[in-house]
């Protein structure tokens, strides 16, 4: 190389913008889109978070718990569909989000990660604060990435919010050790992506859309099972349309409500182990089932070799080739996404000889519909939803954490739009509502978001109403207060001849008096009259509210299929 060649060389390094791993991290947030992101600082991201001081564009929210924030952007990814993306550091930060983690694999929820570790030169060592948080995560993450050198960090992101929101969704990690953060490398965008194996969505085969297709023309009862993933892959107009077009009745799944308008008059409730009785004997007796976006999840079979005995086929639209055949032997198999699978089997459509079906379903859901002994003098749960959907009209994204409050929501609340029930399904998680609301909130500021909490999840998370208060988050934070732990009792009463072990709330705190301690407006009802009035105080009051609704210990959950049997052995309650 001459001179000249060398003296150029030179030149361009020395104009060439550098920037560290941290810059060149949140420049590819940015760059995917991303206007929130939430987390807790640590020794092994404060170069992240310093790069942050500058960066005007980035929008960060402290909340007060690791896990916390993972399930507030858990409830930004559900009710946006927009990637969730939240910071960690090393050690217990890192180890803290492992529930969330799980909570959003199992229900195919687009995240990324990021995680702080330890400098390269001390990994392996135990260095304070270390932890495999790769190894750890490997069974519950769709992809993971240890950055052993900063300049992969621009492909990395790219990729990682690609993989997180292609194919069956799922969590991402990026692991960052502090040297990795700290390296100064030339600022460079990201390559287009190309992951060697990888497809993010599979070819639909249009072979088995058009069995499917005639299987539908010759049955006589059929059903279809809609689950998440029609939410997920914005199909619920697609679903309609099938649905109108082949004249099948349609069951919705917890995650898949909303999904199908509760209003629409095909529309069965929600199947299960606290299914209506519509739906539950529909499947039992239902010569066709068809499972769009559903996994054959246990809460919903209940006794696999009771499931469904009269169907002649088993059909299965899902993007996830693994879930086909996995719980229950699949007949005609339909991959790919589904929203591009109903596009296409709409085109071909025709209705199902299903006339005398359709009464018969209809009979049933006019016959037993969801119902509960009513009181003047206590006020029940199942009112306080009713009064809730009456009042939002069904318009109000609702985040639920997990128990009977959580059944109750699904029963008595009438969902009618997609991504408008924010619940944790596959792992059941306690303290996951109240943050998944913060989070909703964030990603729909001019929607009305309620969070439905029982009063020992809401003790799980209580202290991300800071967040709210400061923030002015006007999430409205309703607890079901019933001074138990309901669902336990339940199945203790049930299923345990009453032995009840370790169930009893007392000594919960003054709901009123913690959020008032935050700075956030407490109400409480307990009674009809109270709850219609402090309710209509909560709407009418900007910011954040909480209210409390007192419910009695003993009322539970109908109807109800206990572990160990089938669908149409189902408990009523008081209306056996």
């Amino acid at each position: 190389m001459d001179k000249s060649s060398t003296l150029t060389s030179e030149l361009q390094q020395q104009n060439q913008k550098w920037a560290t791993g941290s810059e060149m991290l949140l420049s590819g947030l940015l760059m995917e889109g991303v206007d929130c992101v939430f987390g807790y600082p640590g020794g092994n991201v404060l170069n992240i978070y310093d790069a942050m001081v500058h960066n005007r564009d980035f929008k960060h929210i402290l909340t007060r718990h690791e896990q916390g924030a993972i399930h507030a952007a858990d409830g930004y990814a559900r009710s946006t569909g927009k990637v969730g993306v939240c910071i960690a550091t090393s050690g217990p930060g890192a180890t803290n989000l492992v529930t969330g983690i799980a909570t959003a694999y199992y229900d195919s929820v687009p995240l990324v990660i990021i995680t702080g570790n330890v400098s390269t030169a001390v990994m392996g060592t135990d260095a304070f604060q270390e932890a495999d948080i790769v190894s750890m995560t490997m069974s519950i993450t769709k992809h993971s990435y240890l950055v052993r050198d900063a300049k992969e960090l621009p492909r990395i992101v790219h990729e990682a919010f690609h993989i997180a929101s292609t194919g069956r969704k799922g969590p991402v990690l990026i692991d960052i050790p502090k040297d990795v953060s700290n390296q100064k490398i030339p600022a460079q965008p990201a390559s287009p992506i190309h992951i060697r194996g990888y497809h993010g969505n599979p070819t639909t085969n249009p072979a088995e859309i058009d069995r499917l297709i005639e299987v539908i023309a010759q049955a006589q009862k059929p059903v279809i099972i809609a689950g998440g993933g029609v939410v997920y892959s914005n199909a619920s107009e697609e679903l309609i349309a099938f649905a109108n077009k082949t004249n099948i009745p349609v069951a919705t799944t917890l995650l898949g409500l909303g999904g199908f308008p509760s209003a629409h008059h095909l529309w069965l409730g929600m199947p299960g182990h606290h299914g209506t009785y519509a739906a539950n004997m529909a499947i039992q007796n239902a010569d066709l089932i068809l499972s769009v976006g559903s996994r054959f999840d246990d809460r919903v079979t209940m006794k696999l070799d009771g499931f469904a005995p009269q169907a002649k086929w088993i059909a299965h639209i899902d993007i996830d080739p693994a879930e086909i055949g996995k719980n229950i032997k699949t007949d005609i198999a339909c991959i790919g996404d589904i929203k591009a699978v109903l596009q296409y089997a709409n085109t071909l459509a025709v209705a199902s000889d299903s006339s005398s079906w359709i009464a018969e379903v209809k009979q049933n859901k006019r016959l037993y519909p969801l119902k509960y002994n009513d009181s003047d003098t206590e006020l029940k749960p199942q009112f306080v939803i009713e009064m809730i959907h009456e009042t939002t009209q069904g318009n109000a994204i609702i985040t639920t954490d997990v128990g009977q409050h959580q059944m109750w929501t699904a029963q008595f609340y009438k969902f009618k739009h997609p991504r408008s029930l924010i619940t944790s399904g596959g792992l059941g998680t306690m303290g996951f509502g109240f943050p998944a609301a913060i989070g909703a909130q964030i990603g729909n500021p001019e929607r009305l978001v309620v969070s439905i909490n029982g009063d020992g999840g809401m003790q799980m998370c209580a202290q991300e109403m800071a967040i709210c208060s400061i923030n002015q988050i006007p999430v409205k934070i309703v607890v079901i207060n019933n001074q138990v732990l309901g669902m336990v009792k339940q199945q203790q009463e049930l299923m345990y001849e009453r032995r009840y072990s370790q169930i009893d709330l007392a000594g919960s705190p003054d709901f009123i008096k913690l959020a008032e301690a935050y700075g956030i407006k407490g109400l409480r009802a307990n009674n009809k009259e109270e709850a219609i009035r402090v309710w209509e105080e909560a709407l009418q009051t900007p910011g954040p509210v909480l209210v409390e609704f007192v419910v009695p210990t003993e009322e539970n959950v109908y109807p109800m299929v206990l572990a160990g049997t089938t669908l149409d052995q189902m408990i009523m309650g008081d209306f056996e």
